[in-house]
């Protein structure tokens, strides 16, 4: 499979596509980012690593950071876990109040905001550093200790975050948040402020592509059992309420975040990582949902 020539194909595509999604305004410090940012990165298992556009440019992940909390999470949890968070599909806004009230504190899935509030709660409880131990593991998967948060996005989101402080408290009210809130708020927002690239990104996801394990080194950081699962959790809760339309189009597990990156995986076979900025309404990268459509279609290969 020559990726890169998909890859450029891809690429030739997009400047003849007009976009009518809009940049994340609700964190101010994200709307400052250029609409016209655009970087795919594919890296491939048995052939390295394709790109083009700003695939070197770190971005604020958001939601994307919650795929890493779960996996933490599990790592010490296991299925105990899945007492306080499900793993269903929502159907509804990622932060939705209703759908918590109805089904008396327990989220549908760790993807949605209230259900990576609670992972962030269980975390906070388990780990002696949660901050510190967090970028730990992100620098373990990715071999590099370089990753940060973006300090002036972390304090543009906490001015901001009025409707996760109000899940918390509902949560909190069901016995289902057992620290602090103003703790677990901060702990949310700081791991949402991580920056990262687009390379980076699938250096990272990896692991759920390759049994667990890092490729550069073949470490085991989780058991394939576990991967299995959260690849499926991906699959069918990474897009918020368009995870069956991302299924749909794409065919991969993947996971979204509003600061416009989306990464991909195909297991046994590649992790891809695109990044643009506008948004459409569900609140998904509108040129990257575009471009994995793409770039499962030239390849005539997803999950399916």
């Amino acid at each position: 499979m020559d990726y890169q020539q998909i890859l450029n194909e891809i690429r030739s595509e997009l400047s003849s596509i007009s976009y009518t999604g809009k940049v994340a305004s609700y964190i101010p410090e994200l709307a400052k980012i250029k609409p016209d940012k655009f970087g795919m990165h594919l890296h491939c298992i048995n052939s390295g690593h394709y790109n083009f556009g700003d695939h070197n440019e770190r971005f604020s992940i958001q939601s994307i950071s919650k795929v890493f909390a779960l996996t933490m999470a599990m790592s010490l949890l296991d299925d105990e876990l899945f007492k306080r968070v499900d793993v269903e599909p929502s159907g509804d806004p990622f932060n939705s109040l209703v759908q918590l009230e109805y089904e008396n504190g327990v989220p549908r899935n760790p993807f949605i905001n209230a259900g990576a509030l609670v992972i962030c709660d269980v975390l906070i409880s388990l780990l002696k550093d949660p901050k510190k131990d967090f970028l730990n593991f992100i620098h373990k998967i990715t071999g590099n200790a370089d990753i940060d948060i973006n300090p002036k996005v972390f304090q543009s989101e906490k001015k901001h975050s009025y409707r996760n402080a109000a899940v918390l408290n509902l949560m909190k009210s069901f016995g289902n948040i057992k620290n602090d809130i103003e703790t677990v708020l901060d702990f949310y927002i700081y791991q949402c402020s991580i920056e990262m690239s687009c390379k980076e990104l699938s250096t990272a996801f990896m692991i759920y592509a390759n049994g667990g394990k890092r490729l550069f080194d073949n470490e085991q950081i989780l058991s394939s059992r576990k991967v299995k699962r959260i690849n499926a959790i991906m699959q069918t809760c990474g897009f918020y309420d368009e995870a069956g339309e991302f299924s749909y189009r794409v065919g991969l597990p993947g996971k979204s975040g509003v600061g416009g990156g989306i990464v991909a995986v195909h297991p046994g076979q590649y992790t891809v990582t695109v990044w643009s900025p506008p948004l459409n309404p569900k609140g998904n990268s509108e040129l990257g949902m575009h471009t994995l459509e793409r770039l499962t279609t030239l390849t005539g290969l997803s999950i399916f």
